[in-house]
């Protein structure tokens, strides 16, 4: 990183924090292991959830945290099994989601992601929602796989699904389908944090994550286990709710572009009210009613939805 800053608001939801991993103070981060279902657990930390599958194969596991974590990630995943991790899933390109990667490749595991995440790891980047420069990652924590729009993993008795979602939280997001365990791990199209980030920097879209959610609860039973970016683990119905409030969100900023009311009038008069609680966490109100209002008054070619996908 060349830029590092501090906001107490990311370190609270244990997303990204604007200091080095070096800098930050890692000591007190429990790693927590949940069984989910079939052979699947989730772990959490700091940084965005991991899924693991665990069987005779060996160890899959869907994104990393940060770095320093990863010999308590490592020791966590023993308590599993003795098996190390064989393979690494990113579902984007974030920090807190492939921190990881250099130590877990170096300890023998291979790194999968969509083109788009080894494009942006490897290029460097901004994340302006929280005002980060990354640097160019080193070439040991890029990913060695890559795919267009899915990947199958056949492993543990299981076809683990990597689906491309375009135009989401980010450009390059993945959602991993464990179908005979009935799970599936979101990434950030789908957190409990309150209003979600939408990487509009990294080719994100609002309403492109609410088409991704839509079409990958689809594609689901209701009784699936949902495993979030960020947040505990979590059910259909749960995930429904959060759609239904991101798109009750766009219907309330477009009505009132239709009545002619501009950007400031809508922040002076709350447009989202309702939603209050759930903007005062790391992404505030004002700042969403900013991200709608841009997307729908931007240009077709920037809002236009994500393009249909194959299952």
């Amino acid at each position: 990183m060349r830029k590092i800053l501090f906001v107490a608001a990311v370190f609270a939801l244990g997303l990204a924090v604007k200091m080095s991993a070096q800098q930050r103070d890692f000591s007190q981060v429990e790693i927590k292991v949940e069984k989910v279902a079939g052979n699947v657990y989730m772990l959490t930390g700091s940084g965005g959830n991991i899924g693991v599958s665990v069987g005779e194969d060996g160890m899959l596991i869907v994104d990393d945290q940060f770095a320093p974590l990863a010999p308590r990630i490592q020791a966590a995943l023993k308590g599993i099994s003795d098996k190390p991790p064989r393979w690494v899933l990113n579902t984007h390109w974030h920090f807190d989601h492939v921190g990881g990667n250099q130590p877990f490749a170096q300890s023998g595991a291979q790194i999968i992601a969509h083109d788009n995440v080894r494009k942006r790891m490897a290029e460097g980047g901004e994340l302006k929602a929280v005002n980060m420069k990354f640097d160019p990652a080193p070439r040991d924590a890029l990913p060695i796989v890559t795919f267009d729009s899915s990947l199958t993993v056949h492993i543990n008795g299981e076809d683990i699904r990597a689906l491309h979602y375009a135009q989401g939280h980010t450009d390059g997001d993945s959602i991993i389908f464990f179908p005979r365990s009935n799970v599936v791990h979101m990434g950030d199209d789908f957190v409990t944090y309150g209003l979600p980030l939408v990487d509009v920097g990294s080719g994100g879209s609002l309403r492109g994550m609410i088409k991704n959610v839509d079409e990958a609860m689809a594609a689901v039973p209701d009784d699936v286990k949902v495993i979030p970016g960020h947040g505990p683990l979590s059910t259909k119905a749960d995930v429904k709710k959060f759609n239904d409030m991101l798109k009750d969100c766009v219907a309330l900023v477009d009505a009132a572009i239709k009545k002619g009311k501009s950007l400031d009038q809508m922040k002076q008069e709350n447009v989202l009210a309702k939603y209050d609680a759930l903007g005062k966490g790391f992404v505030k109100t004002n700042d969403f009613i900013d991200l709608i209002y841009n997307e729908l008054k931007g240009s077709p070619a920037r809002t236009k939805q994500a393009s249909t996908r194959h299952h």
